[in-house]
């Protein structure tokens, strides 16, 4: 497993920073094929317990705010972002009123559709934005750098040291040792990218983007534990060997990504 996961890392590696260095089309392509994929394993885990299949076009409905949330992102616009989530509501709620009569469970699909669209979409996206601020390669980098070396420190301090449960209930794997251990990570990718930012870039500023960002990173990993654990699911998917499914993979981002973008409009 832990040979799948670093050649599976190793390998996606250059294609991401490619893709976050060109920025534009590309980045937004990036963005838009990883919510597709996490979007479908979320809804798998969503309704992994239903045994019949799902009433009507609402599920897709929330895939199709993808190319439309992406692009609004693209051109620099989050106010048409909002107008793709009212939508994308509005339309759920209308095609809801025409499957109620025949399954009630049809109220229960909208509200997992639009929690799913504002958790993947929605969040991911913020990376777009991002990626247009000043420096906002730089930003990027640190952020990823940020989650997922936090991730990995984490889950090797807590192998190999972790010793006091983190969130039992949640993820019995999951250790306080791991969790320090992932903080030290997000404080040494501060200091590995501080060099490379222009001087008015603070100290302050930079240390914390990463700790704020590594907390919520370690926020999101919980968050789709808890799902996968009431749904009874291991992995959200297979399709990155070593890692699980998109959505395994990319969790820890969701949480971070808006942190990150809220501490970019405030520095």
């Amino acid at each position: 497993m832990h040979l799948k996961r670093w050649i599976t890392g190793l390998l996606a590696l250059p294609l991401l920073i490619y893709m976050i260095h060109a920025g534009g089309l590309w980045l937004t392509i990036l963005v838009a094929s990883a919510s597709l994929a996490a979007l479908l394993e979320y809804d798998r885990i969503a309704y992994h317990a239903w045994q019949t299949a799902l009433p009507g076009p609402i599920p897709v409905v929330g895939l199709l705010t993808i190319p439309a949330l992406c692009g609004a992102a693209h051109v620099g616009r989050p106010d048409l972002m909002l107008a793709v989530l009212l939508v994308h509501f509005l339309l759920a709620g209308m095609l809801s009123l025409f499957f109620f009569g025949r399954d009630t469970r049809v109220l229960e699909i909208v509200q997992k559709q639009i929690q799913g669209v504002l958790y993947i979409p929605l969040l991911l996206s913020l990376l777009i934005l991002i990626r247009q601020v000043p420096d906002g390669f730089l930003w990027i980098f640190t952020l990823v750098l940020a989650v997922f070396a936090g991730d990995t420190l984490a889950f090797y301090t807590g192998t190999f040291l972790g010793r006091h449960k983190l969130c039992p209930s949640i993820s019995p794997g999951k250790t306080i040792e791991g969790s320090m251990g992932g903080l030290g990570a997000n404080i040494l990718a501060a200091v590995i990218m501080k060099p490379f930012f222009p001087p008015d870039v603070s100290w302050t500023q930079i240390l914390l983007f990463c700790l704020l960002s590594g907390v919520a990173a370690q926020m999101g990993d919980l968050f789709e534990s808890q799902m996968k654990r009431v749904s009874g699911i291991k992995d959200s998917g297979g399709l990155l060997p070593g890692h699980g499914g998109m959505l395994d993979r990319i969790d820890a981002l969701l949480f971070a990504t808006p942190v990150a973008y809220l501490l970019l409009r405030v520095f």
